[in-house]
């Protein structure tokens, strides 16, 4: 099999049913694919291919016997490193912290695991998840497969990068402003952030979600299922669902989709941007939509009370360690969280306010339309040895302006490839969708990938 990156879940599940194809066939060639980047784009953490061929081994055994234990049984998955497994440290990309091994699996690891997915390595990130980048002081530096010298985007860097290279079907990363679409953007794939609660995670945080980030907008869905069954260690977690993830057929005719080409703030947009995303709204019109141009959602004192309030409560987390450890960590993120040392009591309780003027101006733009359509990143791509697309610790968040108010108001929002710049790198059309909208977000994603012909010419394998 030359080019197993090309698989997508449910093409794997029937050759594992039809015994056409094995788990551990499979795995084996995906091992050598992987060989054959990694040292490249530097994506893994914790790989694992001995274990990997275990556990791939087992499931050969049950689809043998025609009973896999779930629906991703033998798939090969990868974990964002913040998302903790059993027995495996969880360095938070930082060199600051003890490598201390996880004493259980997060909500998600677990029910990969009870579904039989292969989890053969954990993805990169940078410091503390709080860099839109490649960057870290723990891991090697992660680079885009499109072009090595542009940066992956963050921080669920090494997910978007190995998704993009081809290591199998699925990456799961998390997403507090922007870490599932920004890199997913950056690399032309496809992230998927679910209402607030819909996958469950541990530690949670207003914000945080976590979301599957693939090739396909199928593989993402199907993937769902197995993500979202409830956990009680994530106090916001949604109630078990009846939703049918692979219900992906839409009828767009009639509806009033927004389309947000200003952020309100931040880094301008890219003419190459905003032509491509422009183009795409073009194809919502012709299958019957509606576009109507919407306002911004942001304001600059959102953006900066936002944070106000990062800088302040990171700060509170890491002023406890030694003055050694807290040299430790990358000193762009260490410059921008000493900020947080002069924010008062007051002014953080007024950063996080920020975040509900959000919710506000989120949920009042969703009286007047169904979806919104943006760019996904202002900005094509950027070196991949800076920290972030200003390289500027006093002006860390000036990209994610498109990106983080729907975290703060808990709506879906998907990244999707909409074209390439004249420099060949990806540009990322986001679509977002109402609180709990998950499958219109799903739905218009795959309507645009059919329409497209998705992605076909992914970066070639390294000879």
């Amino acid at each position: 099999m030359s080019e197993p990156t090309d698989l997508s879940i449910l093409d794997l599940r029937r050759k594992f049913a039809d015994k056409s194809l094995s788990p551990s066939d499979y795995w084996l060639a995906l091992e050598q694919h992987i060989e054959a980047w990694e040292p490249i784009i530097s994506a893994l953490y914790a790989y694992d291919p001995e274990d990997a061929r275990r556990q791939a081994a087992a499931s050969t055994a049950r689809w043998a016997k025609g009973a896999p234990l779930g629906a991703l049984d033998g798939i090969p998955v990868t974990l964002k490193e913040l998302i903790a497994t059993k027995g495996q440290p969880v360095p938070l990309g930082t060199a600051a912290i003890e490598l201390i091994p996880a004493a259980e699996d997060a909500p998600i690891a677990a029910r990969l695991r009870e579904d039989g997915a292969v989890i053969f390595a954990k993805t990169t990130c940078p410091d503390y998840g709080m860099l839109s980048s490649g960057l870290s002081s723990f891991h090697k530096l992660s680079r885009n497969p499109w072009d090595p010298s542009q940066n992956p985007g963050g921080s669920s860097a090494g997910a978007s990068a190995a998704a993009a290279a081809g290591y199998g079907p699925l990456h799961i990363g998390t997403d507090i402003g922007g870490s599932v679409r920004l890199p997913a953007g950056w690399t032309g794939i496809f992230g998927f952030k679910p209402s607030h609660g819909r996958i469950p995670v541990d530690p949670y945080y207003v914000g945080r979600c976590a979301g599957p980030m693939t090739r396909k907008v199928e593989d993402a869905a199907f993937s769902m299922a197995t993500l979202s069954r409830p956990d009680w260690r994530d106090g916001t977690s949604l109630p078990p669902n009846e939703i049918d993830w692979m219900d992906l057929d839409i009828n767009i005719r009639g509806m009033t989709i927004g389309l947000m080409l200003e952020a309100g703030c931040g880094l301008p947009v890219d003419d190459e941007v905003r032509d491509a995303v422009l183009a795409a709204a073009k194809r919502f019109e012709k299958a019957g939509a509606t576009v109507v141009d919407v306002a911004p959602v942001l304001t600059r004192q959102m953006l900066d009370g936002l944070d106000a309030f990062w800088r302040a409560r990171f700060w509170g987390d890491i002023m406890g360690l030694s003055e050694e450890r807290r040299n430790a960590i990358l000193p762009y993120i260490h410059s921008w969280a000493k900020g947080g040392a002069d924010v008062s009591g007051v002014d953080a309780v007024r950063g996080f306010n920020q975040t509900i003027e959000m919710r506000k101006n989120c949920s009042k733009l969703f009286t007047e339309v169904d979806a919104v359509l943006s760019p996904t990143n202002p900005i094509v791509s950027y070196p991949a040895e800076w920290a972030s697309p200003t390289n500027d610790p006093a002006r860390p968040f000036e990209h994610i302006a498109f990106t983080v108010p729907w975290n703060m108001s808990e709506q879906p929002a998907a990244s999707i490839n909409c074209g390439f710049s004249r420099s060949g790198m990806p540009i990322g059309l986001q679509i977002v969708g109402p609180r709990f909208g998950d499958m219109l977000v799903l739905r218009l994603s795959k309507a645009f990938e059919d329409w497209t012909g998705g992605v076909t010419n992914w970066p070639k394998r390294p000879v």
